[in-house]
């Protein structure tokens, strides 16, 4: 089985902000984390990550926050995309 493209999203703000979100199924859980998925949920500018969230091999899930990187509970799609926008929408304030 090869990865496959579960979903993929980019939304460029007038005020300069990217988001970016990348959801993969894999054939087997990226080492530490125990899901088939493969993720990728980014806000910032070019060069400046605000928000991130991600499973990166040898991490397992985890979260950047304003330049604080902290372990994240995977425990559903619905639930990770929940967060990365309540996470967005705090950074962005009434931008």
């Amino acid at each position: 089985m090869m990865p496959e493209l579960l979903y993929e999203q980019r939304v460029d703000f007038e005020d300069g902000a990217i988001l970016e979100i990348v959801l993969w199924h894999v054939p087997s859980p990226v080492p530490p984390s125990a899901h088939r998925l493969k993720y990728s949920l980014f806000y910032g500018r070019p060069g400046v990550r605000e928000v991130g969230y991600d499973d990166e091999r040898g991490k397992g899930d985890h979260r950047h926050f304003q330049g604080t990187e902290t372990a994240y509970a995977f425990t559903s799609v619905e639930r990770l995309i929940a967060d990365f926008w309540s996470d967005v929408e705090r950074v962005r304030g009434d931008q």
